[in-house]
C-alpha cells in the first residue's frame, strides 16, 4: 500500500466546472488507490445555498464514467461538506474555521490543510489574506495552497498577486498548478535529455539546428468567450504552458532530481531568453485569429458568444525565441499555439543539423540529406519517433527518412494517471517539482510583456483579423517566420 496522507481539502469555487470535471475524479482516483484513506475531508465552498446531501449528489455525479463501484463512491462522498461562502465576508471564514477545525477532530487530520483556489484570480488575494487573518492556516500541521493560472495579466498585475499571497503562504507552502507540467510526456522530457547518452551528448547548438513547439487545437472558445476576450492565446497558453516546456527543452542538468535543483536550472535557461525590443516584436512573433471556414459552418471569433464584434484578441500565436546563452546561442526555437486549428497536437520537434558531407550525393556534391528528428508527441498521442536517414530498398544508394517509433498503447494510456490526479498527489505529498516557482512565473512575464504591449499599441487598425481560416493552421505569416530562416514546420497536417 502506498503512504497515506491526512489532510483537510477546502475547494474555494467547489461548485465549478473545474472542480466537477479534475478535482473530484483525482481525488477520489487518490482515494480509490490508497493515497487517502479514512483520514481525510473536503470542505467545498462557493456562493450557492447547497447542503451537504446536494453537494455529495453533485460529487458522485461528477464520477459516472470514472467508476461503477458504488459502495466506494458513496464512502468517499460521505468525506464531502459543503459551506456557502462569500469570499469577502470576514464572517463567513469564522464559520469555515469551526467547520474546518470540527472535521479535523472527527477525522483525527492533525492540521494538514489543502487550500485550493478554484476560482477567479481577482479573489486570491483576497482568500489568502483572510485564511491568514481568521487563522485558518494552522500551527500543528503543513498548510499548502494549490492555485489555478491565470497568474496575472502582466507583470505587474502578477507581482502584486503574489505580494498579497505571500503575507500569508511562503514559497514553499504555494503550489502554481500548470496541468501540462502533469502530462506523461511533459515529465518525460528530463529523462530523455539527462537519462541517455546519446541525447545528453547532443543536446546543445553543435548538433540541434533548431528546437520547435506546437500546441494545436481544433476546438474555437467555445462557452469561455467571456474568458478568454480578456486572455487571449499568449496570456492563455503562451506565458504559462508554453514558457514552462522550453523551460524543460532547454535548462542544464540539474546537480539532482530534487525541486530546488531543477527550479534553479529552469529559471537560468528562462533568465536566458533574450527579450525583445518593440521594434523587434513583428519580425519574431506572429498574431492571428480564427475566420469563419471555408464552408461557413464554424464561425469566425468575432460572432461568437461575449465576443466584441471588432475584437483584435488573438486566438493564434507563433514566434521565434532566441536563448542567449552558450549552450544555445544560434539555435532558434519556435513555438505556436492557436484554437480552430486542422486538429488537436501537442508535438515538440528537436531538429538536429545535416551531416557536414553527404558523400551519398549523386552530382550535386552539396547536395543534403534530409535533418535528423526526434519527435516527442503529448496529445493525443503518446509517441516518441526519431527520423533518420537510412538506404531505400533496391539497387544504388539512395536514401530515404525512416521512422523509429514507439508510442504508449491505448491499454498504457487508459492506465497512465490523469494529470491533476499526479499534480494533486505531489502537492500532497509537499513535492514542487512539477509546479511553477513565482521566480519563472515572472521570467515569462517579462518576455510576454513587450510582445503583448507592442501588439496592444498597434490595434488601431481592425481589419488586421481575422487573417486565417478555422481548419487551417493559422496564418501565412507563421510558415514564413520559418521559412525566412531556411526552415519548415515539421508538424504540418495540411502538406
Amino acid at each position: 500500500m502506498e503512504t497515506q496522507q491526512k489532510a483537510l481539502f477546502i475547494i474555494f469555487g467547489g461548485t465549478g466546472d473545474l472542480a466537477k470535471r479534475k478535482l473530484y475524479p483525482s481525488l477520489f482516483k487518490l482515494f480509490e488507490k490508497g493515497f487517502l484513506n479514512e483520514n481525510f475531508a473536503v470542505i467545498g465552498t462557493a456562493r450557492r445555498p447547497w447542503t451537504d446531501d446536494f453537494y455529495r449528489n453533485v460529487v458522485t455525479e461528477s464520477l459516472v464514467g470514472v467508476s461503477g463501484d458504488k459502495t466506494k463512491i458513496a464512502d468517499f462522498a460521505s468525506h464531502f461538506y459543503y459551506q456557502s461562502h462569500d469570499v469577502t465576508d470576514v464572517a463567513h471564514y469564522i464559520t469555515l474555521k469551526k467547520l474546518a477545525d470540527d472535521l479535523d477532530a472527527k477525522y483525527q487530520i492533525e492540521g494538514n490543510r489543502m487550500f485550493y483556489l478554484a476560482m477567479s484570480p481577482q479573489f486570491f488575494g483576497t482568500i489568502a489574506t483572510h485564511l491568514g487573518s481568521q487563522n485558518l492556516v494552522t500551527k500543528n500541521g503543513f498548510n499548502r495552497l494549490i492555485i489555478e493560472k491565470p497568474f496575472g495579466r502582466d507583470f505587474e498585475s502578477a507581482k502584486k498577486l503574489n505580494d498579497e499571497i505571500s503575507n500569508t503562504f511562503d514559497e514553499s507552502q504555494i503550489f502554481r498548478i500548470d496541468h501540462y507540467l502533469g502530462k506523461e510526456m511533459i515529465q518525460n522530457i528530463p529523462a530523455i535529455r539527462f537519462g541517455n547518452i546519446i541525447t545528453q551528448t547532443l543536446w546543445n547548438n553543435k548538433y540541434i539546428d533548431n528546437i520547435q513547439l506546437t500546441l494545436s487545437e481544433s476546438l474555437g472558445v467555445e462557452e469561455r468567450g467571456g474568458y478568454y476576450e480578456t486572455s487571449g492565446a499568449m496570456r492563455d497558453m503562451f506565458q504559462n504552458h508554453i514558457m514552462q516546456v522550453v523551460s524543460l527543452l532547454t535548462m542544464d542538468m540539474p546537480k539532482e532530481f530534487v525541486a530546488s535543483e531543477i527550479r534553479k536550472e529552469k529559471l537560468k535557461a528562462l533568465e536566458a531568453i533574450r527579450i525583445l525590443k518593440p521594434e523587434e516584436v513583428d519580425a519574431n512573433f506572429i498574431r492571428g485569429q480564427y475566420g469563419a471556414n471555408k464552408a461557413g459552418t464554424e464561425k469566425a471569433y468575432r460572432d461568437e458568444e461575449q465576443i466584441a464584434p471588432d475584437s483584435m484578441m488573438e486566438t493564434f500565436i507563433a514566434g521565434r525565441l532566441m536563448i542567449d546563452n552558450e549552450r544555445w546561442s544560434g539555435v532558434p526555437v519556435y513555438v505556436r499555439s492557436g484554437k480552430r486549428l486542422v486538429e488537436k497536437n501537442t508535438e515538440i520537434n528537436i531538429v538536429f543539423k545535416n551531416v557536414e558531407k553527404n558523400i551519398f550525393g549523386t552530382s550535386d556534391e552539396h547536395e543534403h540529406l534530409g535533418k535528423d528528428v526526434l519527435t516527442i508527441t503529448i496529445e493525443p498521442d503518446e509517441r516518441f519517433r526519431l527520423t533518420i536517414n537510412t538506404k531505400e530498398i533496391g539497387q544504388g544508394f539512395n536514401t530515404n527518412k525512416t521512422n523509429l517509433d514507439y508510442v504508449n498503447s491505448p491499454e498504457t494510456k487508459a492506465n497512465t494517471p490523469e494529470a491533476y490526479e499526479k499534480l494533486l498527489l505531489d502537492a500532497l505529498n509537499g513535492v514542487a517539482i512539477n509546479f511553477a516557482h513565482w521566480n519563472e512565473v515572472a521570467k515569462a512575464w517579462n518576455v510576454a510583456d513587450v510582445i503583448l504591449n507592442s501588439w496592444h499599441d498597434n490595434d488601431d487598425d481592425k481589419t488586421i483579423f481575422p487573417n486565417y481560416l478555422s481548419g487551417s493552421m493559422g496564418p501565412e505569416a507563421s510558415a514564413k517566420l520559418l521559412t525566412d530562416d531556411g526552415n519548415y514546420w515539421i508538424y504540418n497536417p495540411e502538406k
